[in-house]
């Protein structure tokens, strides 16, 4: 009687400790397409967000205050950088708590020192009239009115990790600047896998553009948005994912073009007249590189950072 007994609520234990695994090998699988609880992010607008942030405006300033303090003379080192729109972006990122928002500003102040992002010129980054079809932002805003960050990993690069990074931070700077008013995440990020391959995108790369994501331009993306990855993907992504934090790694989405609901989502998020046909929208005429330099040119000018005839860079 007991073996009996013992055995039959083992092996149903069993199997509902196999319908579990099942379960989160479904959720965690990039081939996963969105849920409705995860669409969230991308369907809630700016007065619904500020509904859910835990303190008023008044408190929210009051707390930018506080962190200057901490930051002593930063705030008058790196006056551009330490604003507040900065500041509340690392705040928002680590639950309003003043102490690890301070903490994680020194530490990017430290690396801005040594990378110095805001010197970084259009002129400066290699072989930009290919690099620019890989990752580039456009001219127009998702329904929301938040920036758009297109990479097409199908072109092929023809300059090092150390350029893309490079090429990565100029974009990310340029980003957040365009998102300083921003009371929340503001940028979606999509991204074109069709094409994509292991030797597409080396681990290492991965690893050091989503750390400098995380750590330096917290409180950024609203959401990314992988389109058409393959099932070679799903090694990679498995890798990957250990890197990202859970408040960035929930914003990570997938979708197909072969999936009826995946269309669905990018038409409410995006206007199709003006999303590339890559991702399902409608625009089909590409990225005029003239017009791209042009805007990137006054992007610098407008951040202080300018290029002499003798090639130097300077910043204001």
């Amino acid at each position: 009687m007991y073996p009996g007994f013992f055995a039959r609520h083992l092996r149903l234990a069993l199997r509902f400790a196999w319908h579990l695994h099942l379960a989160v090998c479904i959720e965690q699988s990039p081939h996963t397409t969105f849920s409705h609880r995860a669409m969230s992010y991308l369907f809630r607008n700016r007065s619904e967000a500020s509904e859910q942030k835990p303190t008023s405006s008044e408190d929210q300033q009051r707390k930018i205050g506080e962190v200057r303090e901490l930051l002593g003379n930063l705030s008058m080192e790196m006056p551009s950088f330490l604003s507040d729109g900065t500041i509340r972006r690392f705040l928002r990122t680590r639950n309003w708590c003043i102490e690890p928002a301070a903490k994680a500003l020194k530490e990017t102040a430290k690396w801005r020192r040594q990378f110095k992002p805001d010197k970084i010129c259009w002129e400066d980054l290699a072989c930009r009239e290919n690099e620019v079809r890989r990752a580039y932002v456009p001219d127009y805003l998702d329904k929301n009115g938040r920036t758009v960050f297109v990479v097409m990993t199908s072109t092929k690069s023809l300059t090092s990790t150390k350029e893309h990074i490079k090429q990565l931070v100029y974009n990310l700077e340029n980003m957040a600047i365009s998102s300083e008013d921003a009371k929340d995440e503001n940028v979606v990020w999509i991204c074109d896998f069709r094409g994509w391959t292991l030797s597409s995108t080396p681990l290492s790369e991965a690893r050091e553009s989503v750390q400098i994501i995380q750590k330096h331009y917290p409180g950024l993306i609203e959401a990314a948005i992988l389109c058409n990855p393959p099932k070679i993907f799903e090694s990679f992504w498995k890798i990957v994912k250990h890197f990202i934090e859970p408040g960035l790694h929930e914003r990570v989405k997938f979708v197909y073009s072969n999936n009826t609901y995946s269309q669905s989502i990018m038409a409410d998020i995006f206007d199709l007249d003006k999303l590339e046909s890559a991702f399902g929208g409608r625009n089909t005429a590409g990225l005029d590189i003239t017009k791209y330099s042009e805007r990137m040119r006054r992007q610098d000018q407008m951040r202080g950072v300018c290029q002499d005839a003798t090639g130097t860079i300077s910043a204001s």
